[in-house]
């Protein structure tokens, strides 16, 4: 909790606090709340290799979330960190898990900090085991599908890992990649997503002025699922507004789109989980990057609606955009 610090505008009362005012740290028998997480792991990327350094994006997360203004939305709780510090990212995926578990069965929003996309599996794993009855629906927006088949788990691998398990339990795979560069994913990865019914747009679909048609392939698949997983690999985002990450985006999706596009899933109310990964503060600028992704993170959990709402469900003020 020491990383919540910032600004104080005592003079103008509660509605002038912000998010480290109201933080809490997460303990049992509270009201239902959003549930901060970190994922203090960036061993996927490692064997993956990319640019190692995500294992410190929680904290740095944290620090960019914690002097953002706070409006009223659902209680804020800080669950602390889960780490991969001896390597075994099985042992970590397992201990993610539980966490994620506990914390959905508690009523709360799970919101993970990672970590590299390694994280995807581990958090999966505890929506699954919260959701075992649910069609889960994982959104991805990420330049990469993340569908490698390895010899071991890594960041390019969760989603083949999420399929398999779905196959081994006979579940269906419903899976959405939004932002897809073809230049960051070989003619393999496509043959991977076709042969496993997997959706996905291009980076290049997925413009300000394509948005009508960006949203409406993305609330079709909400339709569809009972559950969604909500996943942001940021260098989805182009370089210029996300360098801090493993593989920086040559074209991306511009972060108002992302925006919009996270706002219509939270608002959705099937929203059970979401995630922010490949944060790398090694790589950041001036900031830019920690500020990018708590905005999104900001606007998640402004716009969020509770899980399965029904008319008895405390409502908060809809955010005015005029």
């Amino acid at each position: 909790m020491t990383v919540w610090t910032g600004r104080i505008d005592a003079a103008e009362g509660d509605a002038a606090r912000r998010w480290h005012q109201v933080v809490q740290p997460l303990a049992a028998n509270q009201p239902a709340g959003i549930a901060l997480l970190g994922f203090a792991c960036d061993e996927g990327v490692r064997r993956n290799q990319g640019r190692v350094g995500a294992v410190a994006g929680p904290v740095a997360l944290r620090k960019a979330l914690a002097n953002l203004a706070y409006h009223p939305t659902l209680p804020l709780y800080d669950a602390g960190d889960v780490a991969c510090e001896d390597g075994d990212l099985n042992a970590a995926h397992q201990r993610l898990a539980a966490a994620v578990s506990q914390n959905i069965q508690a009523g709360h929003l799970s919101l993970v900090l990672g970590g590299g996309h390694e994280t995807a599996y581990g958090h999966w794993l505890g929506i699954a085991d919260a959701h075992p009855k649910q069609r889960i629906g994982i959104v991805n927006f990420d330049a990469h599908f993340d569908l490698r088949e390895a010899a071991e788990a890594t960041s390019g691998t969760p989603f083949a890992q999420i399929a398999a398990a779905c196959a081994k339990h006979g579940q269906d795979f419903h899976y959405l990649c939004m932002g897809v560069a073809e230049t960051a994913n070989t003619q393999a990865l496509f043959a991977t997503a076709e042969r496993l019914k997997a959706a996905w747009r291009l980076d290049t679909e997925m413009t300000s002025w394509q948005l009508t048609e960006t949203t409406a392939q993305l609330q079709a698949f909400i339709d569809q699922v009972d559950v969604v997983y909500l996943t942001i690999d940021l260098d989805v985002l182009p370089a210029a507004q996300m360098p801090a990450v493993s593989a920086p985006a040559g074209f991306g999706v511009e972060i108002s789109v992302i925006e919009h596009l996270s706002r219509l899933i939270a608002a959705s109310g099937k929203l059970a989980a979401a995630d922010l990964v490949e944060f790398n503060p090694q790589f950041d600028t001036d900031s830019h990057g920690a500020k990018a992704a708590a905005r999104l993170a900001w606007a998640i959990t402004r716009s969020f609606k509770p899980l399965f709402a029904t008319s008895t469900t405390p409502s908060f003020p809809e955010p005015n955009h005029d």
